[in-house]
């Protein structure tokens, strides 16, 4: 589930998570898990997992799978324990990338990871090498399609709800927020009936960078590969694809 797309590929995004969504909808159980364990079952006193449910929606899983799942992670039996790991490196000609892990092995998951980097053009680095390059901000993709509002009225609305940015092109509009005011927005989009292609916290590049051909080739390898990892849960990075 690679992170923050621009607006040419988020069709081909849409397109994959289609093609993987048993496998989206197992690393989305983890995060419901996680939150859960975090904060308690009840989304109204638990802003985590009300974003995290949120970004399920995004991804299109229904709501007994997401309520199911919520039910789980709070039985009494449950001894499922994952803590999250941030890994950070570079892809090809310096790309920088931000690997967000849910793993009960961090030798496993270091292990599957630094091997995915190494194998197609990277490097994995230390804590801190490349995320100072990123912000964390709230991005909320909303298809015009999905709307009767117009372009004005939803920016009217989004920004007096506490968006930062408004954008709008071809076939979607793109809502950003600081990280702590993202639920605020969100559930007041929510509120008037809006649906998203993409809801959540994001790390966000300050700049992006171009690849050649051949470095495209590896750079999309790699992030492939890692998406195929059980134990990754989203990839950020700073190619302009």
């Amino acid at each position: 589930m690679s992170g923050h797309s621009k607006w040419h590929n988020i069709a081909a995004k849409k397109g994959k998570a289609d093609a993987a969504r048993g496998k989206i909808f197992t690393k989305l159980g983890r995060e419901l898990l996680m939150a859960v364990k975090q904060g308690g079952p009840d989304p109204d006193s638990n802003s985590k997992l009300r974003d995290v449910i949120a970004k399920c929606k995004s991804n299109n899983m229904p709501n007994d799978t997401i309520n199911g799942a919520i039910k789980r992670a709070a039985g009494a039996g449950n001894s499922e324990n994952y803590e999250e790991i941030v890994y950070e490196g570079y892809g090809p000609n310096g790309i920088a990338v931000i690997v967000n892990a849910s793993t009960d092995n961090r030798n496993r998951t270091a292990a599957d990871v630094r091997h995915v980097f190494d194998k197609f053009g990277g490097n994995l680095g230390t804590n801190g090498c490349v995320s100072y390059m990123f912000e964390k901000k709230g991005v909320i993709v909303i298809e015009k399609a999905s709307t009767n509002l117009s372009e004005d009225d939803l920016m009217l609305m989004a920004i007096d709800a506490g968006a930062e940015n408004f954008e709008a092109e071809d076939e979607y509009y793109e809502i950003t927020t600081s990280a702590d005011d993202f639920s605020n927005v969100r559930e007041a989009l929510e509120k008037n009936g809006l649906t998203f292609v993409e809801a959540s916290v994001q790390m966000v590049p300050n700049m992006y960078t171009k690849l050649d051909d051949e470095g495209a080739r590896k750079m999309g390898l790699l992030l492939e590969k890692l998406d195929e990892l059980d134990d990754v849960i989203e990839v950020y990075h700073n190619w302009d694809e």
